[in-house]
């Protein structure tokens, strides 16, 4: 009786082939190259949603302030350098907390009040380098004077051709990023 030994090309391993590896490696680079960029996007939506926010509570502070003193308050920028892509402390300063703005946590824009002559307008701005492309981002709400004049903001936004009373970019391009 003859013993028969089975030939090793006939076993079939289990497990998978090189090509099946780079492929599966492939499609994986392919899903992160379109989802990084878009998960960018979002984050830094949620930075600038921030901005919104935080101006919207300067504005309704201000016209609580207005209402009991008839005068509008002006705030030196806080903080006081322009942040980056992280955040920065919020240390209210007299403006501020004159009228009670505080928010809450870390910033990523910095933030200022500049008021009319007169002290019935203002115009409060805020400025940040959310993406860290070197270009800043900022956003403005401004509120005319009794007399019709307008104030440019504290960190630079000039308002003189801009929608009052409503939190917008300080110019077309400046509430844009790189993503």
């Amino acid at each position: 009786m003859q013993l028969s030994l089975p030939c090793p090309r006939s076993r079939r391993y289990a497990g998978f082939t090189l090509i099946e590896l780079m492929i599966v490696v492939a499609i994986i680079g392919l899903l992160a190259a379109i989802a990084i960029p878009t998960f960018m996007r979002f984050q830094l939506k949620a930075k600038t949603s921030e901005v919104k926010s935080n101006l919207a509570s300067i504005h309704t502070a201000e016209e609580a302030y207005f209402s009991e003193y008839g005068r509008y308050v002006a705030a030196a920028a806080e903080p006081s350098s322009t942040p980056d892509t992280g955040k920065a402390v919020f240390a209210a300063n007299t403006g501020f907390q004159a009228i009670g703005f505080a928010p809450e946590g870390r910033v990523h824009f910095s933030y200022a009040v500049a008021v009319t002559a007169q002290d019935s307008g203002y115009t409060t701005d805020a400025l940040a380098d959310i993406d860290g492309n070197g270009s800043t981002q900022s956003w403005v709400f401004a509120k005319e004077a009794n007399d019709g004049s307008r104030v440019t903001g504290a960190l630079g936004c000039d308002v003189s051709a801009l929608v009052l009373e409503v939190v917008v970019p300080c110019t077309a391009d400046s509430g844009q990023s790189i993503f």
